[in-house]
């Protein structure tokens, strides 16, 4: 079994690393330090580190203070209340302005579990990636998580990565390196290609190596990067294989798979199913309860994988 890392565990790692590195470097969270894992870099920086409270959209202003003051800030809370409850300052504090602010989101997707629908966040990459000047990070899991935050920390300009609560199965054991806008080919195939984000990556390989067993050649992509997307990816794939699978912990509205079949359809049509909630919320339940109930688990990959081919 593939080692379990939970990606907020090595986001609150990686902020600590990046911390002993550069002073500029700056963290706010929402009084969920504990949950973000923002409290490794409390704990040994408590001058850099600033809990604003229940109050997620003081949170933003102050952080594009800081970054107007040429810090670098990390801005830290749940998904559902980042994307919602603080848009209108992420709109007008951060992406209008340019402003360097980091927005790591943790408790992404419905893995949150028991906490249920109203902190189940399955629409904030569609949030984000509506606005201009964001730029809209996925991880699949530890290692490409550290990755991610530190480019991050290096691209001038606001960011919004998601991040889960549950440990994902590794995926980059050697680590990975992450660059903005560039995808990754996880397995090679030509029947068909699954094109994935977050815990979903590694779920479609264990769906390419059960479609192995039925002479089914499955290639898959990983895009940690959904804003911008590695359009030239994501064709030449279409073009290889005739066939796409998108699959997300997220509505299948305006997030990976959107933004998938916006590019499809501009650069080379192909069948496309899309693997994610049906335009629903989430319940209560645990992760994998609730992975199995709207259809995001191994085997319904391989049922959308069999349905894309007979439109081939």
């Amino acid at each position: 079994m593939s080692e379990m890392i939970a990606t907020r565990d090595a986001y609150g790692k990686t902020l600590l690393e990046l911390g002993r590195e550069n002073p500029r470097v700056v963290v706010l969270d929402a009084d969920l330090s504990g949950s973000t894992k923002t409290g490794l870099f409390a704990k040994e920086f408590p001058d850099r580190f600033f809990n604003a409270g229940i109050a997620e959209a003081n949170m933003v202003g102050m952080a594009a203070g800081l970054a107007s003051g040429g810090m670098i800030p990390f801005a830290s809370t749940f998904a559902v209340f980042a994307a919602g409850r603080a848009f209108e300052q992420i709109r007008q504090s951060l992406a209008y302005p340019k402003m360097n602010v980091k927005i790591v989101a943790t408790h992404g997707g419905i893995t949150v579990g028991e906490d249920g629908g109203s902190h189940q966040s399955v629409e904030d990459l569609a949030i984000m990636r509506a606005l201009p000047n964001m730029t809209v990070l996925c991880p699949a899991d530890g290692p490409e998580t550290s990755a991610a935050i530190r480019a991050a920390a290096a691209l001038q300009g606001p960011v919004y990565v998601r991040l889960g609560r549950a440990k994902v199965p590794v995926i980059f054991p050697g680590g990975c390196d992450f660059t903005v806008g560039r995808g990754a080919t996880l397995r090679e195939g030509s029947d068909l290609t699954f094109i994935t984000t977050g815990l979903m990556s590694a779920m479609a390989l264990d769906a390419a190596r059960i479609l192995e067993a039925e002479k089914i050649s499955a290639r898959v992509i990983h895009l940690g990067s959904i804003k911008p997307l590695d359009v030239e990816l994501v064709l030449r794939a279409a073009r290889e294989t005739g066939a796409v699978v998108t699959a997300e912990e997220h509505s299948v509205i305006g997030g990976l798979g959107g933004a998938v079949c916006e590019a499809l359809a501009e650069g080379f049509p192909v069948p496309v199913e899309r693997v994610g909630l049906r335009d629903v919320f989430g319940q209560s339940g645990t992760g994998e309860e609730l992975l199995a109930h709207y259809g995001l688990t191994p085997a319904h990959l391989v049922e959308a994988a069999e349905r894309v081919l007979k439109r081939k």
